[in-house]
């Protein structure tokens, strides 16, 4: 039998990011069945009930960020989620950053976050684990939220369209804890930018713009300004070759 803990523990971790993402508000992540609720979109949970921030959803945003930044920076960034974006031909790529997007192994040009999120050539660096809360089903309460279908042509709702949506409570200072976990073979620069884009992110989740999901993160690792990391990601202009390995803390 396959066990995931076996798979994560033959991983070649050499850095493991600890998370914990502070909900400020009621969350709203979406399951594809009913689970047992009256509600037309229930939450989310792990096999022991627990509620949970799926690591897709938390991966794809954070890729997300990382990418406005790094283009901020004034790097070539081939935007995710497009495959023909994110596998450039030659005359695509800047002739500045023809040398450091090649990865030794690996056809094509690899930009700043496809080397560590991957593309569909290369494999991601990175390992995302779900963000889980601590306390169990029969420790808390979910709460149904009434919805109602607009019709965005005649701006008026839509007759015989209530929906109802299961999220957290509200203002409970849930805790959901996880953490990114480095690959061997990640560039330098991998958890200054992962750090960088996790303080952009300000809430996860469905309806995040009826006020939903909207977090802060504790406790944050913080590094050095002067870390070569930072002297990479600023290099746009002229940029630095970095390693493909994340060497291991003492």
């Amino acid at each position: 039998m396959i066990k995931l803990e076996d798979l994560s523990r033959n991983q070649n971790f050499v850095e493991t990011i600890s998370i914990t993402a502070v909900i400020d508000t009621a969350l709203c992540v979406g399951a594809g069945g009913s689970d047992g609720t009256l509600a037309d979109k229930a939450i989310v949970r792990n096999a022991r009930g627990q509620l949970l921030i799926p690591a897709s959803q938390l991966k794809g945003r954070l890729r997300h960020e990382c990418e406005k930044l790094a283009t901020a920076l004034g790097w070539q960034i081939f935007v995710a989620p497009i495959a023909a974006e994110l596998s450039p031909r030659l005359e695509q790529v800047d002739t500045k950053f023809h040398s450091v997007y090649r990865v030794e192994g690996y056809r094509g040009y690899h930009c700043l976050v496809s080397q560590i999120f991957g593309n569909p050539t290369l494999p991601s660096q990175i390992v995302v684990d779900d963000l889980i809360c601590n306390l169990e089903r029969d420790e808390l309460d979910t709460v149904l939220r009434p919805g109602v279908t607009i019709n965005r042509a005649r701006r008026t709702a839509e007759e015989q369209k209530l929906y109802f949506i299961e999220t957290s409570p509200a203002n409970l200072k849930l805790e959901f804890t996880g953490a990114i976990h480095l690959l061997s073979n990640c560039p330098e620069y991998t958890k200054a930018l992962i750090l960088a884009g996790l303080k952009h992110i300000y809430a996860l989740g469905g309806s995040k713009s009826t006020g939903l999901g909207w977090l802060t993160w504790k406790e944050l690792p913080t590094l050095e300004v002067n870390d070569r990391s930072w002297n990479i990601l600023s290099s746009a202009n002229n940029p630095i070759p970095w390693k493909r390995r994340v060497e291991k803390n003492d």
